[in-house]
């Protein structure tokens, strides 16, 4: 901005009346009411010259209002050009109190609206703008008793919207509070609320003062109404970002806390994470993408919705039994002793169940086949597997297969969808703390397929022992080795197995009563 070169600090205007012709300033989104004192800046050389004429002279100015223009809203201030017809008819005289001239040639000027005025007659000239003769708008008022108690209302009215609109001076109250003529107080109202243009050139002309207090009266009514609204929704927004912020500040302080009694790491509990999940000493491959879902976690906010399923998912992986491995307890005695002491008769299962825990003996690393005890319900098919499991010392888990038809449930979901879990299979592996146990699928031959995909599939897959070894389950999406569990089937017929499920199985069958 080009430094001032004069400033001049105007006379009152001379007694004596004025010229019938006044220059006319255009402006656009800005209303000057009677008693305010405003800052106006003129750049047009034309309307820089009519400027200083008048101020050599009277001192005298009119300002008028631009109606909206349907091709967009115009540029706030003083207009350069503008057609005549495109003024309200209503207008403010103003006397020009102090101006400043820069050195580009702009005009800096404090003008002050003295009276409302009517427009007549308003012509453009060719080098001096626009200009108007003019008749002032009397100010009048028909019903006293009403214009007071409308007077008291809007007061009242205006020291609420000052209260709950910040960019509004505290000062303001005490102007207000001094303030007991009715047409004044109606001016100075309008002329501090936020109110559209075409708003107040319809009170500026308005003469009746009831009438504009009336009218006023409405429009406060609704912008109270807008800044109630706009106040809820700032007390909402900040009560949200208070508890944030009161959430964040706790953590901090739980983080402090914990590094003083040494209890937490630099990382807080990511650090946490990554120790338990150090310590379970999974594969290569699931470190890899626990640590990189842990580099994820300390980018995120707590309450986000991504950071709890992060955090679901390296909990998942530190508490699988990636290296936990129970002892076998190798005495077929001991075995024999529990089967009998456990099942009356079934011989033959129980021969062929001491073979099989003996060839395992024998040649630990050696994956034979599935067994798989076949039977009417009650005949002792998952009790018997209670018993090698306790004859083994192993953890003993069931998963129950009748009408299952997802094949997740086997395989698990994917963690893009919400509320996403593991597999059946890895859950129970979880909860039994151990990488080997006795895991029983009970009920193979109700198993079932639809849209949802084909659980046989996936089982078969489990108990392939070519395969197995790398299971992946969808949501935790790192091999898991299942070679080492002791799988065992039960089911009430074969006539509902499918082929080659059967194929992977060897077949028990225990009696009826």
């Amino acid at each position: 901005m080009s430094a001032p070169v004069e400033t001049d600090r105007l006379s009152p205007a001379p007694e004596g009346g004025l010229p019938d012709r006044l220059p006319v300033l255009a402006l656009s989104q800005l209303v000057v009411f009677p008693h305010v004192v405003v800052p106006i800046s003129v750049t047009a050389p034309q309307l820089v010259a009519a400027v200083n004429r008048t101020v050599e002279t009277h001192k005298h100015l009119l300002l008028g209002v631009v109606r909206p223009q349907g091709g967009g809203e115009l540029p706030q201030g003083v207009l350069d050009t503008v057609a005549p017809d495109a003024l309200y008819d209503a207008a403010t005289l103003s006397v020009v109190v102090r101006l400043l001239r820069l050195g580009d040639g702009t005009l800096r000027m404090l003008v002050q609206g003295m009276e409302r005025v009517r427009l007549l007659d308003v012509q453009a000239g060719a080098d001096e703008g626009l200009s108007a003769r003019f008749e002032p708008i009397a100010s009048t008022v028909t019903d006293p008793l009403r214009t007071e108690a409308l007077r008291r209302s809007v007061t009242g009215q205006m020291e609420k919207v000052i209260e709950m609109t910040p960019t509004l001076s505290a000062e303001l109250r005490e102007v207000l509070a001094g303030i007991t003529d009715p047409g004044k107080l109606a001016d100075f109202v309008a002329a501090n609320i936020d109110l559209a243009p075409e708003a107040k050139a319809e009170l500026l002309g308005t003469g009746d003062v009831t009438a504009r207090l009336e009218r006023l009266g409405a429009l406060m009514t609704q912008e109270l109404q807008v800044l109630e609204v706009g106040s809820q929704i700032s007390e909402k927004v900040k009560s949200r970002l208070d508890e944030h912020q009161r959430e964040y500040v706790l953590r901090e302080h739980l983080k402090i806390i914990q590094e003083e009694l040494g209890e937490g790491g630099p990382e807080g509990e990511a650090g946490e994470l990554l120790k338990k999940l150090e310590a379970a000493k999974p594969s290569e491959e699931a470190l890899k993408a626990g640590r990189r879902e842990l580099e994820r976690l300390g980018r995120m906010a707590p309450q986000s919705a991504e950071y709890q399923v992060a955090h679901t998912y390296v909990e998942v992986l530190a508490g699988l039994p990636w290296s936990v491995l129970t002892e076998d307890r190798l005495d077929i005695a001991h075995a024999r002793e529990i089967l009998d002491r456990d099942h009356f008769d079934l011989e033959k299962v129980k021969d062929r169940i001491i073979e099989y825990l003996a060839v395992r003996f024998l040649n630990p690393e050696a994956h034979g086949s599935i067994l798989c005890f076949v039977g009417p319900p009650g005949t002792g098919k998952t009790s018997v597997g209670q018993s090698i499991a306790q004859a083994l010392g192993r953890s003993f888990v069931r998963m129950a297969l009748g009408g299952m038809r997802d094949e997740a449930e086997i395989r698990g979901h994917r963690r893009t969808y919400v509320g996403a879990l593991p597999g059946r299979i890895i859950q129970l592996l979880q909860r039994a703390g151990t990488r080997n146990p006795v895991f029983m699928l009970d009920e193979v031959d109700k198993l079932g397929a639809d849209f949802r995909g084909d659980p046989t599939s996936a089982l078969l897959e489990v108990l392939d022992p070519a395969q197995n070894h790398a299971f992946v389950d969808h949501y935790v999406e790192v091999p898991f080795n299942l070679s080492d569990v002791m799988f065992i089937a039960t089911a009430n017929t074969l006539a509902t197995v499918p082929p080659p499920l059967i194929d992977r199985m060897e077949v028990l069958e225990l009696p009826g009563y």
